[in-house]
Order: C-alpha cells, then structure tokens, then sequence
C-alpha cells in the first residue's frame, strides 16, 4: 500500500504549495505504513526525510526540562529550516505530544509550514471532522478540527470517492 499511499501525500504536495499553511497531514494509527510511504516520496522527490524524535532528542540533550519545554519551538525550526528544499517530510513525531513540554503539535507544524511545504506523519485516526492523537483517556490525547491542512488517511487511499482522500465517503 506504500505506493498508493505516497502517490496521494505527492498530489498533496503540489496542492499545498497554494495555501497558507502548506502542511499535509498523514494521519493512520502505528504499524499502518506511514514511514513506508515517506520513505517513497523521499525516493521520488528527494525530499528530506527527518525523524523527529531523534533529532529534537539530540537537540534537548543537555537542556533542563524547562528549558526543554522552551527550546523545542526553536530546535524545531532550525532542524527543519536546515534543508535547503521546499518540502520537507516529517517522521515519528511522538515527542510533539509528550506532556512534560507543553507543547500544541498541530500549532507547530502549522508554523513550520508557512515557509516551506511540511509534510508530517500523524499517528493517529479522523474522527468525524477531526484529526485525533491518543484516546480521550490518555494524557497526550489531541483533538483538533480538520481545517488549515491537508491529510491523506492511509486506512482509506483505496476507497478514493469524489475527490475526498480521507474522511467519510
């Protein structure tokens, strides 16, 4: 499925690039292929292809946990303004949603996506008109309205119907 699947979050790609905020969303639960899929379009664009946990976890090494909750923005930014191309893929996103940093994963990715095409795997489900991190009883749980991005549901790319990539057909 990681073909189909990178062919949709590609065509997303050449719409974002007329919005304000040029993020697309790939939003499907863990284990469902989302790296796969990036991993191809960074094949087929070239892409650069960040896993997030990883660097930030370099990045906030040696700071505080305050000053964690403060620098992350900043880190962020500079991981991904390093690249030099206009569209950048971001993987395992997890450390976004830890409480501890006090951090709106949605309200970062918007704000990185204003200079330059972000694309960012959501591990998480469409509920209705909503994009969902976590269950409503889990601490890191987000829940935040489907407007101001794009998204391809990798549980749906097969059951395309009327221009709709995910949501309800």
């Amino acid at each position: 499925m990681a073909e189909p699947l990178a062919d949709w979050v590609i065509e997303r790609i050449g719409q974002a690039a007329e919005l304000y905020h040029r993020l697309v969303m790939l939003v499907a639960p863990a284990g469902s292929g989302k790296t796969v899929a990036l991993q191809e379009v960074h094949k087929r664009t070239a892409a650069p292809l960040v896993n997030v946990n990883l660097e930030l976890s370099r990045g906030m090494l040696d700071l505080t946990s305050r000053q964690r909750a403060l620098q992350l923005p900043r880190l962020l930014a500079e991981i991904v303004g390093a690249s030099t191309a206009d569209v950048v893929l971001l993987d395992n996103l997890e450390v976004l949603f830890d409480v501890s940093l006090k951090q709106d994963p949605l309200r970062l990715l918007q704000g990185l996506s204003r200079n330059k095409t972000v694309v960012a795997a959501w591990s998480g489900s469409i509920d209705g008109e909503y994009v969902v991190y976590a269950t409503p009883d889990h601490p890191e749980y987000k829940r935040y309205p489907l407007r101001d991005f794009l998204y391809v549901c990798a549980s749906k790319v097969e059951r395309k119907t009327s221009g709709e990539i995910c949501g309800e057909d």
